[in-house]
């Protein structure tokens, strides 16, 4: 038995093959393609203002140029092309009619009924073998036939009449369906014979060599070496290098400033002339003399030495443009303030790769610089400036205004604080806020997501004590509570508790909140309810002048004060568990949030004093710093103690309390609950009483100090 191959002359089945093959790499990029057409932005709420500066137009159309460049042009082309060699394919499959394989049968050939006798058989056959005869059988040309035809039908009608008179051609029959006996077997392929026919083999190969050996390789070996030119913060790395050879130890947001410029990403957006050119005019603008600071861009002495110390090129110009960023300073030229608002996101980009190198070496004092670097390109305000400055229309003069000789700038909560009058009494006048321009500013104050921290503690999930080398969860408890805020509800002291989950509830132990706590029965025990399944995110940054749109971060992390040093890595939250305004988008919930870090005990038992922070990458001055204390007890103390808790004394009702009396011994009164007031211990102090009946906390408990 042989195998026939045979290419598809009717044209019914390469149109499968070739929409199976675009199907495959079509949808794919059809899913690519959408995902970066969808702006993740849109979907977020925004601050609500009509706040609007000179530049917004010029802003705008840089955001839009950003989200423009995700969508690749020869992706969308192919995209398309794709869907419509399917379309394609869909119309030839339902408009070209598949051949059926018929089956071979004397019967219909003889024209015979499968009851016939043989004599019937006969004369049939003998009639049909007269009138096709090939010698006798003219052809006929209306109906395309030839010599062959007519030959191939005489040969199937002495066939069909051997089968049903000839013993062994009808047991050929019979077996194998074929009156020749066992057949070959034909294997379809589903490609246009054109394709190897009439000298086209060598086009097809010349295809297949330019798919698989140019095309192929170009794409991974692109993909390759873009994974390989570019770091996990998405920047180059040769900008991280650079980055890496800037750090040091003591450097503040100033040097952080200085440090970004260094990127290679600016010598791509400064390629020749362009590095030099309006460079001096820049610097005149940013070191000219500033209403609250010696250069009016804000730098100080150190930052214009680092500016003057470098050569004219790509560097200069970014750390120039960065400063009149940071400043606000107006350059009265199109392409400078275009440049200007182009250097700001590049710097954000950046700051996230010295963030992890500032990370990699555990040292405090460059984190949080890193982090106030972040704010400062964000909110668009040089280092050490009011943080008043966040809010629309506020300028210098308004600061200066609300501040007076103090050398301590005011917060936006501390003014928000102020009664209304004397907001007023400070900020509206001549050369200050006109009234309308007041109202915005505190309308804008008033939506701004400070997380005020309430209590924090450390606990063991499941344990009563926290002993060496144990899985630690830092609980933070807080409320998102805008600057201005006003009828705040009392803090409710059910939402300050953390219930471990059941050991049943896989969920919650890895980290699926599925139930929420709204209460307790009668009993004592916590009420649960399904909690929402849709993540809560907070607004965009209100950054008017930042030609992205960021989503707020805040980032959770212990340090050591007395070594300067990073003890728990930041734990990085975008997303809460209850919702942080109304539908809205202005009225705050006063929901409590809950956030929680989890790290390894230390390895020896002790009090452990740390600092902990709660930084906001978005806002200047919405940070918390606060001490928290670990108390790590030892694995054979906690033990005993958890022994001796579940020792109670007999009872009055119990057996041991009934024959104590019968002795003549007054019952013993049952044993009081320990609870420790923050007097019992200086180094225990926490600020806030221990929860009574909270089994799983630890007695580290902290409420914000500031």
């Amino acid at each position: 038995m042989s195998a026939e191959y045979a290419y598809d002359e009717e044209g019914h089945l390469w149109p499968f093959f070739v929409f199976v093959l675009t199907f495959i790499v079509t949808v794919p990029l059809t899913y690519l393609l959408i995902n970066r057409s969808r702006d993740p932005s849109a979907s977020l709420k925004r601050v609500q203002t009509t706040f609007k500066h000179d530049h917004v137009p010029l802003v705008d159309s840089l955001r839009k140029k950003e989200k423009r460049k995700d969508r690749k042009l020869w992706l969308m082309a192919f995209v398309i092309a794709g869907w419509a060699v399917m379309g394609q394919m869909v119309y030839l499959i339902k408009t070209t009619e598949a051949p059926t394989a018929k089956l071979w049968n004397p019967y219909d050939i003889l024209g015979i009924s499968e009851s016939a006798t043989e004599k019937v058989i006969k004369s049939t056959y003998k009639k049909m073998s007269l009138k096709f005869h090939p010698d006798k059988v003219k052809i006929d040309p209306t109906k395309n036939e030839t010599l062959e035809d007519l030959n191939n039908r005489y040969v199937e009608i002495s066939k069909a009449y051997q089968a049903l008179t000839d013993e062994e051609v009808r047991n050929n029959y019979i077996q194998f369906g074929n009156p020749d006996g066992k057949q070959g077997y034909s294997i379809n392929i589903a490609l246009p014979k054109i394709i190897v026919s009439d000298g086209n083999g060598k086009y097809v190969v010349l295809i297949y060599s330019v798919l698989f050996g140019v095309l192929l390789p170009y794409l991974v070996g692109s993909w390759w070496y873009g994974t390989l030119r570019r770091s996990k913060e998405g920047v180059l790395m040769e900008s991280s290098n650079r980055l890496f050879r800037a750090y040091k130890d003591n450097i503040d947001e100033g040097g952080v400033v200085a440090a970004l410029s260094t990127g290679k990403e600016y010598e791509e957006l400064f390629k020749g002339d362009k590095a030099d050119s309006d460079l001096a005019k820049i610097e005149s603008r940013i070191l000219a003399e500033g209403e609250t600071s010696p250069f009016a861009a804000g730098l100080s002495v150190k930052d214009k030495a680092k500016l003057e110390d470098l050569e004219s090129g790509p560097q200069r110009k970014a750390l120039a443009l960065l400063w009149a960023y940071l400043g606000r300073i107006e350059l009265d030229d199109p392409a400078l303030e275009k440049a200007k608002f182009e250097v700001a996101p590049i710097a954000h980009a950046l700051n996230k790769s010295f963030n992890a190198i500032a990370l990699a070496y555990m040292n405090t004092a460059p984190l949080l610089a890193s982090y106030y670097t972040s704010q400062l390109l964000i909110q668009a305000l040089p280092p050490k400036a009011s943080p008043l400055l966040q809010l629309p229309y506020v300028t210098p003069a308004v600061v200066k205004a609300v501040e007076g000789d103090s050398r301590v700038h005011t917060t936006v909560q501390g003014f928000m604080d102020k009664p209304d009058a004397k907001r007023r009494s400070l900020a509206v006048g001549a050369g200050l806020l006109t009234d309308a321009q007041y109202r915005e500013a505190v309308n804008v104050a008033k939506q701004l997501p400070y997380f005020r921290v309430t209590k924090a503690f450390f606990k063991v999930t499941g344990e009563r004590f926290i002993i060496p080398s144990s899985l630690v969860t830092l609980v933070v408890k807080g409320r998102f509570v805008p600057p201005g805020s006003e009828k705040v509800p009392e803090v409710n002291e059910l939402d300050l508790e953390d219930i471990d989950p059941a050991e049943d509830d896989l969920d919650a132990i890895l980290g699926r909140n599925t139930k929420k706590q709204v209460g307790k029965d009668e009993n004592g025990k916590p009420i649960m309810v399904a909690a929402d399944s849709e993540p809560i995110l907070p607004p965009l940054a209100a950054a008017p002048y930042l030609a992205r749109d960021h989503s707020p971060r805040w980032h959770v992390f212990l340090t050591d004060s007395k070594q300067g040093r990073v003890a728990v890595p930041p734990f990085t939250f975008v997303q809460f568990d209850q919702p942080i305004f109304e539908e809205d988008g202005k009225t705050p919930t006063f929901a409590m949030q809950t956030l929680k870090a989890q790290f390894q005990a230390p390895p020896q038992a002790g009090h452990y004093t740390f600092v902990m922070h709660v930084v906001c990458d978005s806002y200047v001055g919405f940070d918390t710093k606060m001490e928290v204390t670990l108390i790590v007890e030892e694995a054979s103390k906690a033990a005993a103690m958890a022994d001796e808790e579940e020792i109670s004394e007999a009872e009055e009702d119990s057996i041991a309390g009934i024959m104590h009396a019968a002795k003549g011994g007054a019952p013993p009164a049952s044993k009081p609950v320990k609870r420790k007031d923050k007097e019992d211990s200086d180094e225990e102090e926490s600020g806030t009483d221990e929860e009574e009946d909270d089994t799983s906390e630890t007695n580290t408990d902290t409420e914000d100090e500031s």
